[in-house]
């Protein structure tokens, strides 16, 4: 059987399994909801995928589910995307930030101490970003002090994904104040259970809060769970942020494809289908959703042949950071006055949900989140196209 007929086959199998097995009218079911509710169907949803072997393509061969090919892993993610099924958003730090990290950087005792218990679902989140250092993430002060074999950690960290529910975390923390920000990190695995830690659910004005703040006071970490050696943290994190580009992404940009008649209807259900300025607005918006689509592709064809390069997978997220930005725009003006009343969120959606105004404020988080524009577009600039680097100050006369 050739390799197209292979790949055939395993979208015809994906594509059967998951239209009996995904949730029915999960928006509906999962819109306004307490978070509990939420988090017991993602835990139901996590359990199926993963009997499935559909959550885990992109680990070793070994592990269940495990060992596909990238040219099989976009088949997946491409049938999930088209089939609308819930996001495992609760299990998005376990799956690809965690195990990603730990089958890369970590050690065989933490890979088998940590992985199985992910496949079990065991929740991670990820304790990076500070109240003052989002983007620039080499500036944080959370401290770990080395004393004998443990750390001792004193310090916050904010935005983390699902941090009241995690059992662990994937921790950056100071443990050098001398030479460069960047050499003084250190990268932990945190267990959130341990003594002096406590966690703050952030409420937001969408009506979610799947963001928590994390704070630290004298928690003792084994240096057995400390990834690589001291100060290495920063080049570790990058591996874990690289982990959410490349097949995310894919499937990312094939729901946005695929959620496009959601603003076909929302200009129909506003009487503004012969609306040339809108219909011209619409045809651009329908343009950029397909290059997002042909961007992503390229990448992962990158990655397929080992010809990936620096900067490649900055130029995707930027893209289609940029290109949701334009599609929820113009859901959002062809919605009208209609689209500024209040609705409740909808639990482990995209961002293209036809409730406007949310998915506008929330397409924002992925002009922030694993690296800002702004920093995407500097590492572009400087290590692709060898552009000189930004001044660390600027001052005036």
């Amino acid at each position: 059987m050739t390799t197209d007929n292979k790949q055939s086959e395993l979208r015809q199998q994906v594509r059967k399994w998951l239209a009996s097995n995904t949730p029915k009218a999960w928006r509906e079911t999962m819109t306004g909801v307490d978070q509990q509710v939420f988090v017991a169907a993602q835990q139901a949803w996590f359990k199926n995928l993963v009997a499935e072997g559909y959550a885990t393509p992109h680990w070793p061969a070994g592990y269940h589910g495990g060992g596909r090919s990238l040219a099989e892993q976009q088949v997946i993610y491409e049938e999930i995307a088209r089939a609308d099924a819930p996001r495992l958003i609760m299990y998005f730090v376990s799956l690809y930030h965690a195990a990603c990290t730990l089958i890369e950087c970590g050690t065989k005792e933490q890979q088998e101490k940590y992985l199985p218990g992910i496949l079990n679902g065991e929740i991670w989140c990820q304790g990076f970003s500070e109240p003052n250092a989002g983007s620039d993430l080499a500036s944080l002060k959370t401290k770990a002090e080395r004393r004998g074999d443990k750390y001792i950690i004193n310090g916050q960290k904010i935005w983390s994904t699902m941090g009241q529910y995690a059992d662990r975390c994937l921790l950056l923390a100071r443990s050098d104040n001398t030479g460069v920000p960047q050499a003084g990190l250190t990268y932990l695995l945190l267990d959130m259970k341990a003594k002096g830690v406590s966690v703050r659910p952030i409420h937001q004005i969408t009506g979610d809060d799947e963001f928590a703040e994390i704070f630290f006071d004298d928690v003792e970490v084994d240096i057995a769970d400390r990834v690589g050696e001291e100060g290495q943290g920063w080049a570790i994190a990058q591996t874990t942020l690289a982990s959410e580009r490349g097949l995310t992404l894919v499937e990312l940009s094939q729901r946005m494809r695929h959620k496009m008649p959601l603003l076909v209807e929302t200009l129909k259900q506003q009487g503004l289908s012969s609306n040339q300025a809108l219909q011209k607005d619409l045809a651009k918006v329908i343009a950029k959703v397909d290059a997002c689509c042909a961007v992503a592709d390229q990448y992962l064809l990158k990655r397929i042949t080992h010809t990936e390069g620096v900067g490649d997978a900055s130029i995707v997220k930027l893209f289609y950071a940029r290109t949701l930005r334009d599609f929820v725009s113009l859901g959002r003006d062809c919605a009208g006055l209609d689209g500024q009343y209040f609705t409740d969120c909808v639990r482990g959606a995209t961002q293209e949900t036809g409730l406007w105004m949310l998915d506008f404020m929330n397409s924002y988080n992925w002009s922030i989140a694993g690296g800002s524009d702004e920093i995407q577009r500097n590492i572009i600039a400087e290590r692709m196209l060898g552009m000189p680097r930004e001044p660390k100050q600027w001052t005036t006369k």
